[in-house]
Formats: structure tokens, sequence, C-alpha cells
């Protein structure tokens, strides 16, 4: 729906150039409202090229990914068309409104890519934990172990719990998250966060 109403021509007389550019606060409030109300296409057309060129240097400035970039304005526009019912011309600006979508939409696409990033980091460790108990050298083994359970013991008992619960004692997290009486999302903050300095510690043993 965005791409093809991105598309639609915008009038190019050059009063209304010159009214946008002048006065853009009242225009595009005007626009936001009959986007609201009568679902105008040629309005939104309006908004996206006034809007997008700013979001999307936001995004590159953000991100440094000009893809992504165009992602955070595809996300950010297609809220803002199925969303401009909420808008309300006495609570402020378009553009304060437009623009908190535009971060909500920011934020979301930051969580994605840490939540990414952080499930990533289990994927890197544990092979190199696994390594070890399946060590051919029983004596090596046994030292690593012993190294191993030495980095665990150094985290916050709340971490140990769950990393030990999860990769020594086999349990899903929602298994886990019952038996300590906690959300399951607690589980994976405890865990990413255990897993986090567990990487820092055997870094520099394991690179």
């Amino acid at each position: 729906m965005v791409s093809q109403l991105s598309s639609t021509a915008v009038p190019q007389k050059s009063g209304h150039t010159k009214c946008m550019e002048d006065t853009p606060t009242k225009a595009l409030s005007s626009a936001l409202v009959k986007v609201a109300e009568q679902r105008d296409k040629t309005a939104f057309a309006v908004l996206f090229k006034y809007f997008a060129p700013k979001i999307k240097r936001f995004g590159i400035k953000q991100y440094g990914s000009e893809a992504m970039a165009m992602e955070l304005v595809q996300d950010t526009m297609t809220s803002v068309w199925r969303k401009a019912h909420l808008y309300s011309q006495d609570k402020g600006a378009a553009t304060t409104w437009v623009y908190t979508v535009m971060r909500n939409a920011s934020f979301d696409a930051l969580r994605k890519i840490k939540s990414k990033k952080e499930d990533q980091i289990s994927e890197d460790i544990w092979p190199t934990l696994q390594e070890s108990e399946c060590s051919n050298d029983g004596f090596n083994d046994h030292l690593q172990e012993k190294q191993i359970q030495k980095y665990i013991s150094c985290l916050p008992k709340a971490q140990q719990e769950v990393v030990k619960g999860v990769y020594f004692q086999e349990m899903s997290q929602e298994q886990l998250a019952e038996q300590l009486n906690i959300p399951v999302g607690t589980v994976k903050s405890r865990l990413r966060l255990a897993l986090q300095k567990l990487r820092a510690e055997m870094g520099d043993s394991h690179d």
C-alpha cells in the first residue's frame, strides 16, 4: 500500500510547493487529517514526499545502512497511513506526531537487531563449551570443565540458575521459568546477560 501511495502524483504547482516550504505545519496537519478522515491518497503522497527523505536520512545515520533506512521509511509511513486517525491537531504538530511514529518504528527495529545479535551469542559460545564435553582427552576435558565452572561461578546467582538450568539440566526456558516462578522474558534476559559475560570472560582464551 505504501509503495503504491508513495508513487501517487503530487500536485506540482509552484504556489503549492512554496506553501509547503513556507508553512509546512498547517499544510501537513491538514494532509494528515485528510488521510485520517478520508483515506486521501493524494494527501498521503504529500506527507510521504515531505517526510520520506528526512526519515531516510535519520535511518542512515541511525543504522549506517541505506537498505535499513528505507525499511524505516516504509515502516513509518505504513504506520502513518494506518494510525492517522490517532492524530489530533489539538495535541501537537503533524511533524511531532510523525517523528514519534518514526522513533517507535526505529526502536522496534533496534530491538530486533539487538535480539538477533544476542541470540547469536549462544550460537557462538556454546559450541566452545560443547567441544570441551566432547574432548577425547580426559585430562584436558577435566581442566576445561573446571574452567567453565569457574567462569559460571562468577556470574550473579540468578544468571547461574538459568545457565545451569538451560544448558546443563537441558530444561526449556518455559520449564525453567515455571520452576523459578518468573516470567519467560526474565529467563531470556538473564540468559542473554549471562552469555554476554561468559563470552567476554572466555574471549581471550578461545580467540
